[in-house]
């Protein structure tokens, strides 16, 4: 039976560039690291795992999936673009605003962000 779900992952070629757009850029914490092949961060009760998974048959700039729930969308958006990261425009529904972006290596992810009202 699953109990939980482990990590999500997200193959990359450059594991120390995609670390410094995970971290910095995105701001995701830092969890474990396991030299340059392996890198987590903690975001809320998982775990987004990093790593060149090309030897096991998993293509860096095809993963997708991964949405990541931010406080102030806009301020998220506009600080992405700043720094040169495609983001797309900004989609509103009933129960979220949500846009999507691409890592360095073409992997893509969404922000969201729950309406309170």
């Amino acid at each position: 039976m699953v109990k939980e779900i482990a990590f999500f992952a997200y193959s990359v070629r450059d594991v120390p560039r995609a670390r410094a757009f995970y971290g910095e850029t995105l701001g995701l914490r830092p969890g474990d690291s396991f030299g340059d092949h392996w890198i987590e961060f903690d975001v809320g009760g998982a775990t987004f795992g990093i790593g060149n998974g090309e030897p096991l048959g998993f293509e860096p700039g095809s993963s997708t999936g991964a949405a990541f729930e931010v406080d102030d969308m806009q301020a998220m958006r506009d600080r992405l673009t700043a720094r040169g990261v495609e983001v797309g425009e900004l989609l509103e529904f009933p129960g979220c605003v949500t846009c999507f972006a691409r890592d360095p290596d073409g992997n893509r992810f969404a922000l969201h962000q729950r309406r309170t009202n």
